[in-house]
Parts: structure tokens; sequence; C-alpha cells
């Protein structure tokens, strides 16, 4: 090959932006009501919510989606994720106001100066346990406020975005998706096959705990790769405007006013699990405790006004992309409601799980539900509209209830981690400033290698009959 040739593009490079991604996948949508039959299950309320009725699948009345119906999706997706973009927004002005207080940036220089450069890679094993924790005991955007103290701690180190979304956002994901005590998924697949709550946990906790830590294998791989060679990084170009360190490390102290910040936003997340665990809280509370935080770490810093304003329009000015894909990626959902597809597709793929041998019967349940999942993005969502479907599938194929749920839980959970119609991914990733098409790039051979692994806990549960 001459000089004078273009260097052949590979496939991780010839992913697309995430506005034409996720614009693709409404066009695709769009054209799949036209091909698809509509059809609806009949569904009961559980627990307040809308459960599936096995065996009552029946098509309906087609209702293919028009060209202007199409674009209405996009503002009507807006509307539907208006509280995940709104904590996208918010959290992003709590962190403005912490970062114009210095507190994290002094916080982070602080810990890396007393703990030093030669515990690089231990701190990265760490703290993507300690995110991968978050994940399993706290929940998913419930730690929405965490990721940018990643991002700052990655650059501090000499990393950069890309790594800070693994040590953050991938490994909250693989440890909120495969959860031993997942309310959402398995808690919700144990109450609808009548089984103990959050049985059969120790298989769970062994692939928790193994899925995080290849998770922490490849966060130091790459580290030490983009160490070596600093062109290899996928994250040049993006933007770390307020997040790298500003100072030489040994320059760095907390001062009075730093640990007054810290300790009000200790405080407030202290308050999101008393509330997320005993009142019931969900998005829009932690929103209201995240503007809680941002006004008082304003006051104790003595900003003016005028300071706190401009900062509040700062980090919406920086928050807004990643508020703006979350709803963006929701207009999908919002049409497969409106074509009436997303039960067809649930039909489909269960129907065609019949005749297949035991061992394959149950990694196909799995690769199923990851499929249905860039549809129903919702784990709980998912489990309503697919497991009173599989559960009793699963029976006649000889699977018991307890693999059928955890086929769903390893489908719905890891296949999360590339999910693009999946609104808290978007969001945690906004908050690190990482587009979704280089995330892909980085966190695809993760995702290869945990399904394997996944695959096998699935193989082992088969041949010792987990129930």
């Amino acid at each position: 090959m001459s000089k004078s040739e273009p260097k052949a593009l590979s496939l991780f490079q010839r992913i697309p932006h995430a506005i034409t991604m996720l614009f693709g996948i409404i066009i695709l949508v769009t054209i799949l009501t036209y091909i698809l039959p509509a059809g609806a299950y009949e569904r009961v309320l559980v627990d307040g919510r809308n459960a599936v009725i096995p065996n009552s699948y029946k098509t309906i009345a087609s209702t293919p989606i028009g060209i202007l119906d199409m674009f209405k999706a996009i503002p009507l997706g807006f509307k539907a994720a208006v509280e995940i973009i709104f904590i996208v927004l918010s959290g992003g002005i709590m962190f403005g106001f912490m970062e114009k207080s210095k507190a994290v940036e002094n916080a982070v220089g602080t810990l890396v100066k007393k703990l030093g450069f030669k515990r690089k890679y231990l701190i990265i094993i760490i703290m993507t346990f300690i995110y991968g924790i978050l994940g399993v005991a706290v929940g998913y955007e419930n730690n929405i406020a965490m990721v940018p103290i990643a991002a700052v701690l990655s650059l501090a180190l000499g990393g950069d975005l890309i790594l800070a979304a693994g040590i953050s956002v991938g490994a909250m994901t693989i440890g909120f998706g495969l959860s031993p005590i997942n309310p959402y998924t398995v808690g919700t697949g144990h109450k609808l096959a009548e089984l103990p709550m959050f049985s059969g946990a120790f298989l769970r906790s062994c692939l928790c705990f193994s899925a995080l830590s290849v998770m922490a294998y490849y966060n130091v791989r790459y580290f030490k790769k983009i160490s070596i060679d600093a062109s290899k990084s996928l994250g040049k170009g993006l933007d770390v405007n307020n997040l790298a360190l500003s100072k030489p490390i040994q320059d760095y102290v907390l001062s009075k006013n730093n640990w007054m910040v810290i300790t009000i936003f200790i405080g407030g997340l202290l308050a999101i699990l008393y509330g997320v665990f005993n009142l019931h809280w969900y998005i829009n509370e932690l929103s209201a405790v995240f503007l809680i935080i941002a006004l008082l770490c304003g006051l104790v810093s003595r900003m003016s006004a005028t300071t706190m304003s401009e900062t509040v329009l700062n980090a919406v000015a920086i928050a807004g992309p990643g508020a703006f894909m979350v709803g963006f990626a929701t207009s999908i959902k919002v049409l497969m409601e409106m074509g009436n597809i997303s039960d067809t597709i649930s039909y489909q793929l269960s129907s065609l799980l019949q005749g297949l041998p035991l061992y394959a019967s149950a990694i196909c349940m799995s690769i199923s539900q990851s499929i249905i999942n860039f549809f129903i993005p919702s784990g709980s969502g998912q489990a309503l509209a697919t497991l009173p479907v599989m559960l009793p599938l699963g029976e006649t194929l000889g699977l018991s209830r307890q693999i059928t749920i955890l086929a769903f839980q390893i489908g719905d959970g890891l296949s999360n981690l590339v999910n693009p119609t999946l609104g808290g991914l978007i969001a945690m990733l906004s908050m690190c400033r990482v587009p979704i098409d280089r995330w892909i790039r980085f966190i695809f051979p993760v995702l290869i290698s945990v399904l394997c692994l996944a695959f096998l806990a699935l193989i082992i549960a088969v041949t010792i009959n987990y129930s």
C-alpha cells in the first residue's frame, strides 16, 4: 500500500456519532412498524404496575408510523424523559458549584498526593470496586452525582475521560446489572416467580464480583496502554475544562471552606440514601437534593448572586448535550409504543426458543432479553413484560424459574453497557463528557468478556439445576 493511500478504518472506528446512531434506530423502528404486525398481551395489575398475562398475545390493527409521527415522537420522548433530563442538569449544577469552590479538585489532588503515583493502578482497582458496590447496593441513576469525581480522579492520575467512564459508569452498570439484590430485575422476577426474595444470591454474587474484576482489569490495562502511548487514548479532544488539575500535585491542600463543601456533599448523599431506602425517593427527590447541595455550597463559599447565577448557566451549558441525548434516546421507546410492536418482538423471540437444547435455550433466552432491552430499556418494565411469558416457557424447556430469572438478569443487565436507548447510561456518560460512540469502542471488549463469563455461569446453573 502506498503512503498516499488512507489507512482503512477499523470496525470500531466506523461507529457513527451518537446522534447519527440514535436517529438511525429511530428510522429502523419506524420501518419495523410497517413490517412487523402490531400486537399486544393482556395485562393485569401487580403492585400497581401492569404485568403480562401468559398466552394472551394477539395481533391488533396495524399502526404504522408516518413521517410526521416519527418526528413527533422526538418531543414526546423529551416529555417522557423529563425527570432524567432534569437530574442530569441538576447534577451538573451541583458539580458546577463544587468545582467553582475548588473542593473537588483540592480533595482529589490531596488524595493523590497522600497515596502517591506509585499506587495509581491500585487506586484504579479500588475505585472500580467502590463504584461497582455503589451500583450493587444503591442503584443506578441514584449514583449520577458520583460520576464527575471519577473524571477528576482519572485526569489527576494521568488517565483520560474514557478511563473515568470505565471506573464509574462501567463499574456501576455491571454492579447494578448483576446485583444479587437488584430490586428492579431480581426482586420483580422473584415476586412474579413466587420465589423467596433475592434467593440464589451466592451464584449471583460470584458472577457480579468476577465481572467487576474483569472491569478493573480492563481499566488498568487501558490506563497502562495510554500511559505508554498517549496517541492510543480514545479520549483525545474531549472537553476536560474544569476537570483537570490546575497546579502541581504537591501544592494541594484542603481548606476549611473545602471541608465545609465536602461535608455538605456527604450529608446530601446520606440524605439521599436514607430517602431512597426509607421514604421511597426517586429521581425528582434526588434532583431536589442536588439543587439544595448546590445552593448550600454557593452560600458557604460566599459566592455573590451574580457568580451563582453564572455558575448555574455555565453548568447547564456543559450538561446540556447529555440532557439532550437522554430525551432523544427516549423517543425510541415512544415510537415502539406508538407502533405497538414491543409485545410482538417479545412474542416472536420467545417463540424462537422452543425446541432448543437445554443449555442453548438458557443462553439464547439471555440473548433474547438483550435484544428486547434495546426496545424496553427499563429493567422492571422489561421484567413485567417478558418474565410472565418466559417463566412458563422456561419450565416447558426444562429450566427452573431461578435459571430463567438469571438469564433475564444477565441479558438485561449486561446489554445496558452499550444500550443507546437507556436514559441512565446516556445521562452518566454525559456527566463525564464521553459520547456513546467512543464509549462503545472502549467497552465492547469488556462486554464480550463479561458475557462469556455470564454464559459460563448459566451453564453451571443448568448443570446444578440452580433453583
